[in-house]
């Protein structure tokens, strides 16, 4: 049920035809990210490229992909906390909120959002 949920959002999303940001630059490196560790961890498969040769993967490139993680979370943490302001916004009260972000209660929203708002805080400040 989940994935067909899913699916419908990425559907509803995709139909969006025109990005008024002109290219939102944290969604697009996030995506561009994750693209990169699906790459690193297919030719750490051995997944064979265009040419037919199975890369090498050194711990090196590992490091470097495990390096990107904690950027995305704060990417992810900042592109939620941005959406559920907009959700606010239009009229979604937390209920609303929470079930489409799979969660059980409207206090489980405003919970979670009140976690990202005070780590993103933290992080700013340069406690975290």
């Amino acid at each position: 049920m989940a994935a067909e949920a899913h699916g419908r959002a990425r559907a509803r999303l995709s139909a969006v035809a025109e990005d008024p940001a002109g290219g939102w630059d944290p969604a697009i490196r996030l995506a561009q990210d994750a693209a990169l560790l699906g790459r690193l961890l297919a030719a750490a498969a051995g997944q064979r490229q265009d040419s037919g040769q199975c890369p090498d993967v050194s711990a090196d490139e590992v490091a470097a992909g495990l390096s990107l993680f904690e950027v995305m979370r704060v990417a992810l943490d900042r592109l939620e906390t941005q959406v559920v302001i907009e959700a606010r916004r239009r009229g979604m009260d937390w209920r609303q909120i929470a079930g489409h972000q799979g969660l059980n209660s409207s206090q489980a929203a405003s919970q979670r959002y009140q976690r990202l708002v005070t780590r993103l805080e933290e992080i700013r400040q340069g406690v975290r």
